[in-house]
C-alpha cells in the first residue's frame, strides 16, 4: 500500500514538526535541500543524522528533494566546472544510498520555478484563503542575472556580472543526457531512485532556457531514453495536471504502471495553461479519490506528499494546512484501502 508523508525545508526541519507528521499518520519524510552547501558533497554520516532523527518518530527518510544548487550549477548551465561538479554529485547519490535512502528527487532546470504571484496576502482562494497563481502572460522573459541559477538562490561564486545565457531544446537534453549518462550507473550501484520533477510551471520555455520536463512527451523522452529502474519520476502530479491537454488520469496510469514513479506530490490544481492557481485538495478540477486509486491499481507502494496548500487563517497557516491535506488523504487512502478488502 502506498504510505503518507510530509516534505521539510529546512526552516521546518524540527523535533516538533517531526511529532506534527508523526501524529497526523505520516509513514515517511522528504527532505527538502535538507543541507548546506559544505565542501560540494553531502555526506553520509549527514544522511544519517536525518535519517535517525526521522526513525525517532516510527517514520522513514523516504527521499532527498534537490541537490544543493551551487553543487551542480555547472552541470545544468554546462559549462566548465562540471566535471569535478559530477564525482561530487556522484559521491553524494552513492552516500545516500549509503545511509539507505531509496529516492534522490532533483529538478534539471536553469530557473526553477518562476512566474507565479499572490502566494501571500491574496483573498482569491475559498474562504478568502490565500493562494498561488499562474498566468503565462506575467511570466518575466528576462534572463537570469548570472548568480541566480535556479530560484530564490544567490551563489555568490558565481560573477555577479552578466546573465545566464539562453539554451535551446538540444542543448538542454544533451546537457540532461550528460548528467544522467554519469549519474544512473553510481545510482543503480547505491539503490537510489533519482527522481525527476517535471518543469514548474510547465512552459516551453523560461527566461530563455528550454525546458526539457514541461509536457507529458518530454516525461516519456526521458524515462526511454535510459531504461534504468534508477530512472524515474518525482511525479508532481500538480505540475503535470497543468499542462496543456493533459489527461492526468492517463499519465497516472502510464507512469505507474511503468514502475517509474519514485514519490508524488499529491496536490489539486483550478486548472491548466495558460492560468492555473494551486488549491485545496478537495477543491480543484482534478478527482483525487480517483487519481489515488489509479496509482494503487497500477502498482505504485510508495510515498505520497501534499507538497503545496493554500495559506490558511490559523496562527499556524502551515501546519493547519498540512494538516488538513494529510487529514484528507488519510481518509482517501483508507477508502482505497476498504474497496480493494471487498
Amino acid at each position: 500500500m502506498m504510505k503518507q508523508g510530509l516534505a521539510f525545508k529546512p526552516n521546518l526541519w524540527s523535533e516538533d514538526h517531526l511529532k506534527f507528521a508523526r501524529q497526523l499518520g505520516c509513514e515517511s519524510i522528504v527532505a527538502w535541500v535538507p543541507l548546506s552547501e559544505g565542501d560540494g558533497v553531502w555526506h553520509t554520516e549527514d544522511f544519517l543524522k536525518l535519517k535517525h532523527q526521522v526513525e525517532e518518530y516510527d517514520m522513514e527518510l523516504a527521499a532527498i528533494e534537490n541537490f544543493h544548487p551551487a553543487h551542480w550549477d555547472h552541470i545544468v548551465l554546462g559549462e566548465d566546472g562540471r566535471e569535478e561538479q559530477m564525482e561530487n554529485i556522484c559521491q553524494t547519490i552513492a552516500n545516500a544510498g549509503a545511509a539507505g535512502i531509496d529516492c534522490f528527487g532533483y529538478s534539471f532546470s536553469g530557473c526553477g520555478v518562476q512566474g507565479y504571484y499572490t502566494e501571500h496576502g491574496n483573498t482569491d482562494g475559498r474562504g478568502k484563503s490565500s493562494i498561488k497563481r499562474f498566468d503565462v502572460a506575467r511570466v518575466n522573459h528576462e534572463s537570469p542575472p548570472n548568480q541566480e541559477f535556479w530560484f530564490n538562490t544567490t551563489i555568490e561564486r558565481r560573477s555577479p556580472e552578466g546573465f545566464i545565457p539562453p539554451a535551446d531544446e538540444t542543448t538542454m537534453w544533451e546537457r540532461f543526457q550528460w548528467f544522467l549518462e554519469r549519474a544512473l550507473p553510481v545510482a543503480e550501484k547505491a539503490g537510489v531512485k533519482l527522481c525527476a520533477h517535471p518543469d514548474d510551471p510547465p512552459v516551453p520555455s523560461l527566461r530563455g532556457i528550454f525546458r526539457p520536463l514541461h509536457s507529458v512527451a518530454g516525461l516519456r523522452k526521458l524515462v526511454k531514453m535510459f531504461d534504468s529502474p534508477a530512472n524515474c519520476l518525482e511525479f508532481c502530479q500538480g505540475t503535470i495536471s497543468t499542462m496543456d491537454g493533459v489527461d492526468i488520469y492517463s499519465v497516472i496510469k502510464e507512469f505507474a504502471e511503468m514502475g517509474r514513479i519514485g514519490y508524488v506530490h499529491f496536490r489539486n490544481t483550478s486548472g491548466t495553461l495558460p492560468q492555473y492557481s494551486e488549491v485545496f485538495i478537495d477543491n480543484g478540477y482534478v478527482d483525487m479519490p480517483r487519481a489515488l486509486a489509479l496509482y494503487h491499481k497500477y502498482g505504485f507502494t510508495g510515498t505520497l506528499i501534499p507538497d503545496h496548500t493554500p495559506q490558511i487563517t490559523s496562527n499556524v497557516p502551515w501546519d493547519a494546512g498540512m494538516a488538513f491535506a494529510l487529514g484528507y488523504i488519510r481518509g482517501a487512502m483508507q477508502s482505497v484501502k476498504d474497496n480493494c478488502n471487498e
